[in-house]
C-alpha cells in the first residue's frame, strides 16, 4: 500500500515526506536535489563558464523541450540563488529553465507520485476520503484589534475550553493540549492572524511551539497584490512540518472548497496543503499547468521571452476588444430562459487549439489545450458526483475557480505560459460565439432579450431546441435555466444595468445578482431587509401574482424602517477591502484608516477593514469592535437604495402605464423611465423620522 503524503518538507540533498501508512504517521527521507537548464546563446563565448558548472556543480549536457520544440544546453544542480548567479557570469547570454519551479514539483513529477491521493494516485482522483487526525481550534475573538488570546476552544477526541490569566499561559496550555491529540491536521481559525502572538508567548514560556512536529517552520511574508483590478492582502503565515495547519479564517481555498477542495488543489499542483490552502485560485492553476508540464517533460522558463511579439497601433485596437455585452431594457420579463457557455473560455482554449507556441503554428497540438481539457472533463464529472452527494460540492467550486482564472492567466505578463496575444484571440472568438448564438435566436423566434460574454437570456420558456443548436453549432457545453419571471435593474443613469438583475426560477427559488444582497460590503440589517424582500416575491410565480404581493413586500420595508433606531451596532458593520492606505480626499474608507491607526492597528493595501458609520458628513467611522451610536440617517440612505432595487419590479403593475409599450413577456409593462416611476415612490418612502 502506498503512503498518502500530506507534507513535505527539503533538507540538502533531501526531501521528507510526511504521510499516513496503516494507520500510523510515519517520515519518509529520500535523496533529492534540485536541478535546472540552462540553454546558452553562444556556447563557444562562455567555455570557462561551463567548465566551471561543470566542477562545481556537476553540470552535465542534455536535450530538453519546451512548448517551443527541442533545445540543446545542461543540467545543473543546484536552486534558484545558483540559476540568478550563473545570468550574471553569462552576460544573460542564456535562457534557463525550472530554475524557480519548487523543488517539491520536480520530486513528485520526477517520481511519478501524487500528495493527498490514496494508492499510485492521479491529480483527477475524485476521492474525498482521508485519513487524516483532525484537531479544530477556535480563538475566542479577532487578531488584529488590539485584542488577546485569552480563550480557545479545541474540538478533537473531545471538546476543551484553554483558557489563563495571561496569553502564555493560554499558548502553554494549548501546546499541551495538540501535544496530547497529535493531530496530523489542524484548522486553526485566524492562526495566521496570530502567529506571531503564538510564537512570542512560546519563546518567553520557553517551549516550542506544538504546530510543527520537527519544532521547525517556514515562514510566508504578508503581501499586497493586484488580482483582476482589485487590490488583495495575503497576510503573513507560519509553515510547519509534519501537520496540516490551514487557517479557516483566511484561506480562500478553504472557505469555498473545504478539506475537499485543498486535497484536491494538492494533487492538481504537486503541493503541500499547507502551501495551497494558503494560495489564490490564480496561483493553484498557474502550479498545476507547471506541474502537468513537468509530467510531460517540458521545461519551465525561468524569465518570460515570449510575452507579446512587436505588433503595429493599428493592430493592437483591432485585437483587444474584449468580450461582447448587451445592454438590456430595465424591465420585468415573464417566461425566460437563461442559456450558459459552460467553462467558455477554457473551452474556446480546448476548442481552437489555443497555446503560445500555436499562435505562429496552429497546426499543432497545443500544451495548454492539453492541460486545459482534462481539468474541464474532470468538472463536468464533479458537477455530476455533487448532484448526488454534497461533499463534491468543495471539488467542483475549486476546479469552477481554476477554470475561471486560467482565461486571465493568458494575458498576465509573467505566466510561464500566457501571451497577450492568446487573451486577444480568445475575447475576439468569444465575442463571433455569443453573436453567432443571437443570431441562431432570432433566426428560431427567439428575441433576445440580454447577453454577456458567455450567457444569453430570451423569451420562452422551452428553448431547448435553441439550446441544441447552439451547442451543435458551437461545439461548446451550454446550461440552461428558465425563470418564471426575471427583473433587469436600471443603471444610475436609466439605461439597463449589465448585471443587476433577480428573477424566480421555474423551480421556485430566487436568483439575484449584482444587488445589494450580494455585495460584500453591505451592512447586515440592509441585506437582511433586501432578502427579506425576496423570500415574499419568491412566492409569485407570474409578474401578475408578484404586483398583488406588493403592499407585503412594502410591508416588510416599513418594518425595517421603522426598526432601525432599535438595531444593535454590529447590524450596520460595514465591511470594505482597501484599494490603497492613503487617500488624498476624506471619505468613508479614509475615515476606516484613521480609526484603525488610531486603535494601534497597522493596515496595507488590500486588507480588509469592518467600520460603522457615526457621521457620514464628516467620514467619521469606529472600527466595528468599538462602534457606538450609528449614523441612522446614513442607513436609512442604504435602507432605501436596496428597497428601490427591490422596489422596481412593482413599478409595472399599474395598468394605466400600458401606453408606454409593452415589453416582450407575458402581462408586463414597460416605464418611461427609471427616474418618472420612482418619484412618487421615494416620497412615498423617504426617511423622515426627525429623531434620525
Amino acid at each position: 500500500m502506498h503512503p498518502w503524503i500530506f507534507d513535505i518538507a527539503l533538507r540538502k540533498g533531501t526531501i521528507e515526506l510526511w504521510a499516513k501508512e496503516e494507520g500510523r504517521t510515519v517520515c519518509i527521507s529520500e535523496p533529492f536535489s534540485h536541478t535546472f537548464l540552462a540553454a546558452f546563446d553562444d556556447p563557444s563565448r562562455n567555455e570557462m563558464v561551463i567548465g566551471e558548472l561543470i566542477d562545481r556543480h556537476g553540470a552535465e549536457p542534455c536535450r530538453f523541450r519546451t512548448v517551443y520544440g527541442m533545445h540543446d544546453g545542461y543540467r545543473i544542480h543546484g536552486g534558484l540563488p545558483v540559476a540568478e548567479a550563473l545570468e550574471q557570469q553569462a552576460g544573460y547570454g542564456l535562457h534557463l529553465y525550472n530554475a524557480d519551479v519548487r523543488t517539491e514539483q520536480l520530486y513528485f513529477a520526477g517520481n511519478g507520485r501524487v500528495p493527498c491521493s490514496p494508492g499510485g494516485g492521479t491529480p483527477f482522483s475524485t476521492d474525498i476520503d482521508h485519513p487524516l487526525s483532525v484537531l479544530r481550534v477556535q480563538p475566542a475573538g479577532r487578531p488584529g484589534r488590539g485584542g488577546r488570546l485569552d480563550a480557545v476552544t479545541v474540538t478533537g477526541s473531545r471538546r476543551r475550553e484553554v483558557r489563563g490569566r495571561s496569553e502564555t499561559q493560554v499558548v502553554v496550555d494549548l501546546c499541551s493540549v495538540i501535544g496530547d491529540e497529535d493531530p496530523d491536521l489542524l484548522l486553526f481559525h485566524g492562526v495566521d492572524g496570530w502567529a506571531d502572538t503564538l510564537l512570542r508567548a512560546s519563546e518567553k514560556a520557553g517551549i516550542r511551539l506544538a504546530l510543527s512536529r520537527t519544532g521547525r517552520y517556514r515562514t510566508l511574508g504578508e503581501k499586497s497584490y493586484i488580482s483582476y483590478g482589485q487590490m488583495m492582502h495575503r497576510p503573513a503565515a507560519v509553515i510547519p512540518e509534519g501537520r496540516v495547519l490551514i487557517d479557516t479564517d483566511a484561506s480562500f481555498i478553504y472557505r469555498k472548497g473545504g478539506l475537499e477542495g485543498v486535497f484536491l488543489a494538492s494533487r492538481l499542483t504537486g503541493l503541500s496543503p499547507n502551501l495551497t490552502s494558503r494560495f489564490s485560485p490564480g496561483t493553484i492553476v498557474s502550479r498545476y499547468e507547471i506541474a502537468r508540464a513537468l509530467a510531460q517533460g517540458i521545461a519551465i522558463p525561468f524569465r518570460k521571452a515570449d510575452a507579446e511579439a512587436p505588433r503595429c497601433c493599428k493592430d493592437v485596437r483591432l485585437d483587444y476588444r474584449g468580450g461582447t455585452i448587451l445592454q438590456p431594457d430595465p424591465a420585468i420579463h415573464a417566461g425566460v430562459t437563461q442559456i450558459d457557455f459552460t467553462s467558455f473560455y477554457p473551452s474556446i482554449i480546448v476548442r481552437y487549439n489555443i497555446s503560445p507556441e500555436t499562435l505562429a503554428h496552429p497546426e499543432r497540438a497545443g500544451f495548454l489545450p492539453s492541460v486545459i481539457e482534462p481539468l474541464l472533463q474532470f468538472r463536468y464529472r464533479t458537477k455530476q458526483l455533487k448532484k448526488a452527494d454534497p461533499l463534491y460540492a468543495g471539488m467542483d467550486a475549486i476546479l469552477k475557480w481554476m477554470l475561471v482564472t486560467c482565461f486571465g492567466y493568458t494575458g498576465y505578463k509573467n505566466a510561464k505560459f500566457g501571451r497577450i496575444e492568446m487573451h486577444e484571440k480568445i475575447t475576439s472568438l468569444s465575442s463571433g460565439i455569443l453573436t453567432s448564438a443571437m443570431d441562431l435566436a432570432d433566426a428560431m423566434g427567439y428575441p433576445v432579450l440580454h447577453g454577456i460574454v458567455d450567457c444569453l437570456w430570451v423569451e420562452g420558456v422551452d428553448a431547448s431546441d435553441l439550446k441544441a443548436a447552439i451547442e451543435d453549432a458551437t461545439q461548446i457545453p451550454t446550461e440552461a435555466e428558465v425563470y418564471d419571471w426575471l427583473v433587469f435593474l436600471p443603471a444610475n443613469d436609466g439605461s439597463g444595468s449589465y448585471a443587476n438583475y433577480y428573477g424566480r426560477l421555474a423551480g421556485g427559488r430566487m436568483k439575484i445578482r449584482g444587488v445589494m444582497a450580494r455585495r460584500k460590503d453591505t451592512p447586515p440589517y440592509v441585506r437582511e431587509m433586501q432578502e427579506a424582500c425576496f423570500a415574499v416575491m419568491e412566492g409569485a410565480r407570474t409578474p401578475e401574482l408578484l404586483a398583488a404581493r406588493r403592499d407585503e413586500v412594502v410591508g416588510v420595508y416599513r418594518r425595517y424602517l421603522d426598526g432601525l433606531l432599535d438595531a444593535p451596532p454590529e447590524a450596520f458593520v460595514i465591511r470594505r477591502r482597501l484599494s490603497k492606505i492613503r487617500y488624498e480626499k476624506n471619505g468613508l474608507s479614509a475615515g476606516a484608516v484613521s480609526a484603525y491607526r488610531d486603535a494601534g492597528i497597522s493596515l496595507s493595501p488590500g486588507m480588509e477593514v469592518e467600520y460603522v458609520v457615526r457621521d457620514a458628513a464628516c467620514h467619521a467611522v469606529d472600527p466595528a469592535w468599538r462602534a457606538g451610536t450609528p449614523d441612522h440617517a446614513y442607513y436609512g440612505r442604504l435602507l432605501a437604495k436596496a428597497w428601490r432595487e427591490v422596489g422596481f419590479a412593482f413599478s409595472y403593475q399599474d395598468e394605466g402605464k400600458k401606453e408606454n409599450g409593452t415589453i416582450r413577456g407575458e402581462g408586463s409593462t414597460r416605464p418611461r423611465t427609471y427616474q418618472d416611476t420612482w418619484t412618487g415612490q421615494a416620497e412615498l418612502f423617504r426617511f423622515a423620522r426627525s429623531d434620525h
